[in-house]
């Protein structure tokens, strides 16, 4: 699947993944690509999926590295799954020629609980998380140390149209009332978000147990806990999709197509990530005046949202030749300015708060006040190594949303949940 919490889409929708390795082969040989250090200058393998102006950035560090190292840019299939399948079976194999591993923010967990990443430590770590927000810290950590450094991060937001709603709503109960009001006026009506069975399915159930103060796995990632909080995340998600807001393809609907189906007038809402802001400007300059953005609704109006991080992490394999400049590279390739050049050029909300506050932002991010509201109380997805195994088997319990019976599914999730986390049945 394509993560676009991750990889943010791009202006024209055919442009952004289309970087010159975007087709490597999904089962590309296990052996060294690059890896041979030219001329006495160690090269350091980055292994991440595409990203425009992702070469500016390491062509920016290997200048800074002044010949301690030199960079080499990897690029991974397009999609989350296929990435996540090369990178195991290289680490699997032991493969050396792998030295900084762009990971999901899903993945940092599974990853450090094989061994197949270093842990920060001392200045190193203190580095990264001086000035890094708490959302993004979270993701990369695993039993209270830190594995990865932050790179970008990500959460949706609710996209409204002004001409239609004069006030955005606070819960999901507003949301749905109003748009039936405006379906009784005849007007553009639908609450556009994802709905197949994938993980952007999983994220939305995250968003409402998050937001009712709910979970689904114990802190120590163990246990499948099935509380109040999760019930009620359950009785929002059902009435959703039976009050008649919803698209007819809500249940095979991914990002692009709610996108899409927003930007051709069928919606009064979306719940999307930013990079639908860019999209809108370019692939319906008519719309776009009449749009504009509020903080994801949640379950209580007296309590607000939380919803779900999203993001990629740069982590230093343990099979890494040269781990002390791997290191090094990755404070380079992750440092503010760096992150402020692929959050204008390359959509990537950035995970260094600072970075939000620089004028050159302000164009490009005009909503970037309520993604940093949104990411300093985000909710990270269950902090589990299994979650590939847990998110697979939500997404087929909650699928489709209108089946769901909030009591006895959250009996069936938390048993399916407990296997996965086990993983019983369920093949990573």
């Amino acid at each position: 699947m394509i993560n676009p919490d991750r990889h943010p889409h791009r202006r024209k929708a055919r442009t952004r993944f289309l970087a010159a390795g975007a087709a490597i082969a999904l089962l590309a040989p296990l052996t060294a690509c690059g890896s041979d250090d030219e001329g006495g200058v160690p090269t350091l393998n980055l292994y991440q999926f595409p990203v425009e102006n992702m070469q500016t950035v390491i062509d920016n560090c290997n200048q800074a590295a002044a010949g301690r190292y030199k960079i080499v840019y990897q690029v991974l299939p397009r999609t989350a799954d296929d990435q996540r399948v090369q990178m195991v079976r290289r680490l699997a194999a032991g493969d050396d020629s792998m030295d900084i591993l762009g990971l999901d923010v899903t993945w940092t967990q599974e990853f450090a609980s094989a061994d197949w990443i270093k842990e920060w430590t001392g200045d190193d770590k203190a580095e990264i998380e001086k000035g890094t927000l708490a959302g993004p810290i979270a993701s990369a950590t695993y039993n209270d140390k830190l594995y990865a450094a932050p790179n970008n991060t990500n959460v949706q937001l609710l996209w409204y149209r002004k001409d239609l709603v004069s006030e955005p709503p606070k819960t999901w109960d507003e949301m749905i009332d109003a748009s039936l009001k405006l379906k009784q006026e005849g007007k553009p009506y639908q609450v556009l978000t994802m709905g197949a069975q994938y993980e952007g399915l999983v994220v939305l159930f995250n968003n409402l147990v998050a937001s009712a103060g709910g979970n689904v796995v114990s802190e120590d990632g163990k246990t499948a806990v099935m509380d109040e909080g999760t019930v009620k995340a359950l009785q929002v998600m059902q009435r959703f999709a039976t009050a008649g807001v919803t698209s007819p393809s809500f249940t095979n609907q991914i990002e692009d197509d709610v996108r899409l189906a927003f930007q051709g007038g069928g919606g009064a809402f979306q719940l999307n990530w930013p990079y639908v802001y860019s999209a809108l400007q370019s692939d319906a300059p008519q719309l776009a005046p009449n749009v504009t953005w509020a903080r994801y609704p949640g379950i209580d109006a007296n309590t607000p949202s939380r919803v779900t991080i999203g993001g990629s992490n740069m982590a230093v394999s343990s099979y890494s030749r040269h781990p002390d400049l791997a290191f090094d590279a990755v404070k380079c390739l992750r440092n503010a300015d760096n992150q402020k050049i692929l959050a204008i050029k390359a959509g990537q909300p950035p995970t260094i708060e600072s970075v939000y506050a620089d004028p050159e932002m302000a164009k490009a991010y005009p909503m970037r006040d309520t993604i940093l509201d949104e990411l300093k109380d985000a909710a990270p997805r269950p902090l589990t190594p299994a979650y590939q195994n847990l998110s697979t088997v939500v997404a087929a319990q909650l699928s489709p949303p209108s089946a769901i019976k909030p009591q006895e599914t959250a009996t069936t999730l938390k048993k399916a949940i407990q296997d996965a986390i086990d993983s019983k049945g369920v093949l990573p």
